[in-house]
């Protein structure tokens, strides 16, 4: 019944951010507590991880290192240049950029299991993007924006060791120490995550009413082009680098599916709401696209 509910994700999603868009004053009040939500989310991660899942960085260093170049090379790029191309307002773009330069997104850990690709190359992705995050995620940023934007990069770089960093490596320790004391209860994370996301995914909504009804619709093409390229060019560049079908198919989820509660918390305070909007609707988004990729993939035989 839980994965089931969490399996949802999208329909829940959708129908607070309709309440959201209709009532906004429900969830405006909680609009301060987004970076403590997410530092849940990250914890919850991290309660889902051992020490020994991070092996295979050392076991598979080739599939580890293309894939984490892919995730950090290919989205900051693909979300400038839409961004450019449709020509969005300066926050707009803050917020997609922002979103490409995130690390992956954990989602992406289910999608590949469903997609019958490389849980465990997944997890181990998903994991040291993130652990890298604190450098990467500011850095790319001002290296795309920070000409036309301020962008705080100690700021941004505090915020997520507070934000993603500590809870992740929290929820790491715990695991490891009383892993046999919490097994009952390690099932209500993930039920927890998509609560959380989803609240603020709401609050987002909330506090974009106007952006989204006067220009909602280009926001969605943007997000959708953005994270379809993700997709096929991260499985694409895979491929043509030599790895195998499974791994390819893991790093183009991987890639296409980002952190974007991170994106919208970063957003919301070292831009504005305007720009967290973005985020807001990958989250919904990536999540539909990645089921469609996984029911696509599992249906296809993995040449030998």
């Amino acid at each position: 019944m839980l994965q089931k509910f969490t399996s949802l994700f999208p329909l829940w999603a959708i129908i607070l951010s309709a309440i959201a868009l209709l009532s906004p004053d429900i969830f405006l009040p909680y609009k301060d507590a987004i970076p403590f939500l997410l530092g849940l989310v990250m914890f919850g991660m991290g309660m889902t991880l051992a020490l020994e899942d991070f092996l295979l960085v050392f076991k598979r260093p080739k599939a580890v290192f293309i894939g984490t170049i892919l995730q950090y090379a290919l989205m900051p790029f693909i979300g400038y240049a839409i961004s450019r191309m449709f020509s969005l307002s300066p926050e707009l773009t803050a917020g997609v950029v922002l979103l490409g330069c995130c690390p992956g997104g954990t989602a992406s850990n289910v999608i590949s299991y469903l997609a019958k690709a490389d849980v465990a190359l997944s997890i181990v992705l998903t994991s040291f993007s993130t652990l890298i995050s604190f450098v990467m995620t500011p850095l790319l940023t001002w290296a795309y924006i920070g000409q036309t934007i301020d962008v705080d990069m100690y700021g941004m770089l505090i915020s997520i060791l507070q934000i993603v960093i500590v809870p992740v490596a929290l929820g790491i320790a715990i695991n490891t120490v009383l892993s046999s004391r919490i097994e009952n209860i390690r099932h209500l994370f993930p039920v927890i995550s998509v609560l959380t996301i989803v609240f603020i995914i709401s609050i987002i909504m909330a506090l974009n009413r106007e952006t989204v009804i006067s220009a909602g619709f280009l926001v969605v093409i943007v997000v959708v082009l953005h994270n379809l390229l993700g997709l096929a060019s991260g499985y694409g560049f895979a491929k043509l680098l030599g790895l195998s079908e499974i791994e390819a198919r893991t790093i183009g989820i991987e890639v296409g599916m980002q952190n974007s509660g991170l994106s919208v918390a970063l957003s919301i305070k070292y831009f504005t709401a305007t720009a967290a909007l973005p985020g807001a609707l990958f989250s919904i988004w990536h999540n539909i696209s990645g089921s469609f990729a996984a029911s696509f993939w599992a249906k296809k035989n993995i040449p030998k």
